[in-house]
């Protein structure tokens, strides 16, 4: 098996469906496994696939796990040397999937892959990061990294001067479409389950740095992200977001420079509660001020449950088979 898919969903039907028609619509060269995760949907998302798409391996889930411990669940079973974590709003164009494995395959000291992503009016969509640090992480919370678009100092958590049209080493890439040579696999072992949702793939990009495993960019494989917008913007997104980054933070650094850090971040956040009221006034655009409430909540939530990192621990919470049923 040249290359296991993995797609977690969670009430996704529709896009679910234009995801794995991508797959399927067209002669594909490598040979191909495909794994769908289902987080306990409700909307029709399993009868879809028995019907539909009856040749995927699916794992039905009677409850929402998370991102990462799905994605665990398809990494388990996954028989290919290549596996790509790819989300279900995505659609691959042309013969993205080759371009993909190809890229990876022979690029030296390369095991993980990100490829260009493109909303679907065909923008381009920014999927190459920096791992944070005091700097980077200051001119986000201030804003720097909007006033000056160009500048490499100011712009260096979200690369606002990466050239896209070019493959280049980078420290992480979305998890939209997260290609991973298997034998990184091997070495680094599943996705960090503490991370509910988001940062699990910045995560897994650094740990593998820590072992010498580069991860790369290539334009040459091209894939449509249906990525949220500010009207898709939820509280419960909101806190997952904001309480992965707070995770990350507390597992990766320590002493003085982890507090000022998380300091940061929440400066941020407490910036961005009367930054966007004023947008929302002066461009009479509520969902801005929608958007508001929703920080509003996350921020809240997490000050409260004074979320910890656990260090030896990759889950949450222990998984039993129970939990789960899975159908071949």
């Amino acid at each position: 098996m040249d290359l296991s898919i993995i797609v977690v969903n969670h009430n996704g039907k529709d896009l679910l469906q234009r995801c794995l028609g991508s797959i399927y619509s067209r002669e594909v060269v490598l040979a191909i496994e495909t794994i769908v995760v289902d987080n306990g949907s409700t909307d029709g998302s399993r009868d879809m696939l028995t019907t539909q798409f009856p040749q995927v391996h699916r794992i039905y889930n009677n409850e929402n796990r998370g991102f990462a411990a799905a994605n665990n669940q398809g990494l388990s079973i996954a028989t290919g040397s290549h596996v790509l974590l790819l989300n279900s709003d995505t659609e691959i164009v042309a013969d993205a999937l080759e371009c993909a494995v190809n890229s990876l395959a022979n690029t030296p000291h390369a095991g993980i892959l990100g490829c260009q992503l493109r909303f679907p009016d065909g923008r381009l969509q920014r999927s190459a990061r920096s791992f944070p640090n005091l700097w980077n992480l200051f001119c986000e919370s201030t804003f720097l990294y909007l006033l000056f678009p160009r500048s490499k100092l100011f712009g260096e958590y979200y690369l606002t001067d990466f050239d896209y049209a070019q493959p280049s080493r980078v420290d992480w890439v979305s998890g939209a479409f997260f290609l991973i040579d298997r034998k990184v696999v091997n070495v680094i072992g599943l996705l960090d389950e503490q991370f509910f949702m988001y940062s699990e793939e910045m995560d897994y990009c650094l740990r593998a740095k820590m072992k010498g495993i580069e991860t790369w960019y290539t334009p040459s494989a091209t894939v449509v992200h249906h990525w949220l917008t500010v009207d898709t913007v939820t509280a419960r997104g909101e806190t997952w977001v904001l309480q992965s980054q707070v995770l990350f933070l507390q597992k990766h650094f320590s002493g003085l420079k982890r507090k000022a850090m998380i300091l940061t971040r929440y400066l941020g956040v407490v910036l961005r509660l009367f930054v966007y009221p004023l947008v929302g006034i002066f461009t009479f655009e509520k969902k801005r001020f929608h958007q508001w409430k929703c920080i509003w909540v996350a921020f809240w939530r997490v000050l409260r449950s004074r979320i910890r990192y656990q260090p030896g621990s990759l889950k949450a919470d222990p998984w039993t088979e129970e939990g789960s049923l899975i159908h071949e």
